[in-house]
């Protein structure tokens, strides 16, 4: 499963969804159009962020099915590597959008 770190997000909510959409959204469809199965790597955000990442995702998964898409946010890299393992070896979920803690 491959992953793509969306970075250089501005930190307004709303500000952050358009910038995703307009910058991040035609990268992340192509990948997914060429079979690629992905996993978006998100800076932590606050509880603000939760909602328009989540339906990006969740309507991504749907729109681009049998093509698996997940999110996650935060975490330190043995996290991230842990849950890119986790989801590698997990066929059935897409769609998800999970936060990683910071700690070992």
């Amino acid at each position: 499963m491959q992953s793509l770190a969306i970075q250089g997000l501005p930190c307004a909510p709303l500000d952050a969804a358009a910038a995703f959409h307009g910058q991040w959204l035609p990268i992340v469809r192509e990948r997914l159009a060429q079979g690629q199965d992905l996993v978006l790597l998100f800076a932590a955000g606050d509880h603000s962020h939760r909602g328009w990442r989540l339906a990006a995702v969740q309507e991504l998964a749907r729109e681009h099915a049998p093509m698996r898409i997940n999110a996650l946010a935060g975490g330190n890299a043995a996290a991230v590597a842990a849950s890119l393992d986790y989801l590698g070896a997990a066929p059935g979920v897409t769609g998800q959008y999970l936060v990683l803690e910071e700690t070992a």
